[in-house]
């Protein structure tokens, strides 16, 4: 670790407390020098540290830049160790995440950006990412041996959102099968699983799990064709705790989960949080749109609809379309 990011780490742990320039330095085992060169290098990467005479250094309590060094002291301990690459600006999580495997076909670890230009969505859609408004991560995986649990990772990630979101803010979120996570009608976040083939053994060898979730509102506010439909966990005035505390609470859940998802457990949270259930839908099949009423969740994450002739279908991928009603945590 670089000495900006043990500073980082100390002033991120001491948010809102003054520390003098020799004390952090003794702490850190590191010169003055460095000390002070550390925090000119983090207040130019937009890092609100103020330096007040006889006090020292305070890390502004206002400050919500994403790092390794404020969500890894928050992470579960057998995730202490895990990889946390943090950027400015990328075009996909997802896509990073796919490029880092290309070159290092063992990593394990998570990737976020405080903005994305080419954020990706479900079907070839785009996913809006402006800066610092959101949190846009991916979480690659290696799947266990028994894939026929892969396709459960999406499910168990909504829920894993969905208990975070709670934990935090006492907010309770909803699903919109399969993979979107509804507040008051409005979608605020979206999760895209992705699978990398082994073309050796023809088997998924990675699976990279993207989370994007709109966290504040935007500065310029959603693009118009958003207005209606994408909502916030908090609007710009009452934000109660910062992304990265939201990042390594998904974490936390979601990786509790993980290890067991052949178990199932996780799929009776989803069912009841899942409001199309009682619901009229609508879905393609060929050139058709069916309508269909969505009765049940199965064993393996797919929607169980009743057709208008009495006959059943389990949809297993793609997107439904349901009148959103407006109700409490919905």
């Amino acid at each position: 670790m670089s000495t900006k990011e043990k500073v980082l780490q100390y002033l991120e742990q001491h948010k809102g407390e003054s520390i003098s320039g020799q004390d952090l330095a003794d702490k850190l085992e590191v010169s003055r020098t460095s000390v002070w060169k550390a925090i000119n290098g983090l207040k130019k990467e937009g890092y609100q540290i103020e330096a007040t005479t006889n006090k020292g250094y305070q890390l502004s309590v206002e400050t919500d830049l994403l790092s390794e060094a404020a969500i890894v002291p928050l992470l579960s301990e057998a995730l202490k160790n895990h990889r946390i690459l943090t950027h400015k600006t990328i075009d996909s999580t997802n896509l990073e995440a796919k490029r880092i495997v290309n070159e290092e076909p063992s990593f394990e670890g998570v990737i976020l950006s405080e903005e994305q230009t080419k954020g990706r969505g479900r079907l070839g859609r785009t996913f809006y990412s402006p800066s610092e408004s959101g949190l846009y991560m991916s979480l690659v995986l290696r799947p266990a041996a028994d894939m026929d649990n892969a396709t459960l990772i999406t499910t168990a990630a909504a829920v894993a959102v969905c208990q975070a979101i709670e934990t935090l803010t006492g907010k309770e979120p909803q699903i919109k099968w399969v993979n979107d996570i509804f507040l008051d009608g409005r979608k605020v976040c979206g999760i895209l699983t992705e699978g990398i083939m082994d073309m050796e053994s023809r088997t998924i060898g990675t699976i990279i799990l993207g989370i994007g979730l709109n966290f504040r509102v935007p500065e310029k506010d959603f693009p118009d064709e958003l207005q209606s439909i994408a909502g916030t966990l908090f609007d710009s005035k009452n934000v109660t705790v910062t992304r990265n505390q939201m990042a390594a609470e998904i974490l936390n859940h979601f990786y509790a989960l993980y290890p067991d998802l052949a178990s199932r457990s996780y799929l009776e949270e989803y069912r009841k949080r899942c409001f199309v259930l009682g619901e009229q839908v609508t879905f393609p099949q060929g050139s058709e749109t069916i309508e269909a009423k969505a009765i049940a969740i199965d064993n393996d994450g797919g929607l169980i609809v009743a057709l208008p002739n009495g006959e059943t279908k389990t949809l297993t991928y793609g997107e439904i379309s349901i009148r959103i009603k407006k109700r409490e945590g919905k």
